[in-house]
């Protein structure tokens, strides 16, 4: 079972390093919570692939910076359509 956590924090992390992805993109890909897919990147990824965790980080970090962003133009948009 350990294998498998591992194995998927790290194609979690890819994933989410290769298409830019939120947490709540992974976690629909991945069929799992948002809490699991951020247990799995930021605690579980740092004791098996440290620069992969890093990576991930980096990404992760910077749609939270921008998610307010996000939030208001899909606001905006659906709005425009009604």
């Amino acid at each position: 079972m350990k294998d498998y956590i591992e194995e998927r924090a790290v194609e979690i992390a890819r994933f989410i390093i290769d298409n830019n992805a939120t947490v709540r993109q992974a976690a629909k890909r991945f069929g799992i919570s948002k809490s699991t897919v951020h247990k799995d990147v930021t605690d579980r990824l740092i004791h098996i692939n440290p620069a992969l965790a890093s990576q991930a980080r980096v990404i992760l970090d910077l749609n939270k910076a921008e998610r307010h962003i996000r939030g208001g133009l899909a606001t905006k948009e659906k709005y425009l359509h009604q």
